[in-house]
């Protein structure tokens, strides 16, 4: 038996949930009778994705679907990284949303100050883009989970690798 049990806290999405969310997009943008003649195209990137439709207002009609979309298929609205909304060829717009991925050195200094000022018998170290959780008792790590849990960072947070 372990010693010691960890998990890691770490900021990710499901990458095919997240293909299955804007695909799913595409499709509304092309049944709406409101957006169908906008000529609006949502790209999906490494790391961003691109909108690029004929005014802003049917730029935050993408945004609300987007999100809804996003949000039914468990994915925090956290991810998404709105750019500012730029002027594109033929009086159209186009924006970047930028896909916010691991948990950047602040943040994880943050997390593993409030688990050493609150926890005694837990250790938090950061290794690259997550922080890894170890103590003797699986009980004390329940307790961080839900204590982090209530805590509202910039990221969303996973708990993986739980140990």
């Amino acid at each position: 038996m372990a010693s010691t049990y960890s998990f890691d806290i770490v900021s990710d999405f499901d990458r095919q949930e997240l293909v299955n969310a804007v695909d799913q997009v595409v499709r509304d943008i092309n049944s709406r009778y409101d957006l169908k003649d906008t000529k609006t195209t949502v790209e999906l990137g490494e790391t961003t994705i691109t909108v690029n439709t004929d005014s802003e207002f049917t730029l935050d009609s993408v945004h609300n679907i987007l999100r809804e979309k996003a949000a039914k298929r468990s994915l925090s609205q956290k991810i998404f990284e709105f750019g500012k909304v730029e002027s594109a060829s033929g009086n159209r717009v186009r924006q970047e949303i930028t896909l916010k991925k691991g948990i950047s050195q602040d943040i994880a200094k943050q997390i593993s100050k409030l688990i050493r000022d609150e926890f005694k018998k837990v250790q938090a170290s950061i290794q690259g883009d997550a922080v890894r959780v170890s103590a003797k008792s699986k009980d004390d790590l329940q307790i961080v989970i839900q204590r982090l849990k209530q805590e509202d960072y910039p990221v969303a947070l996973q708990f993986t690798n739980y140990r």
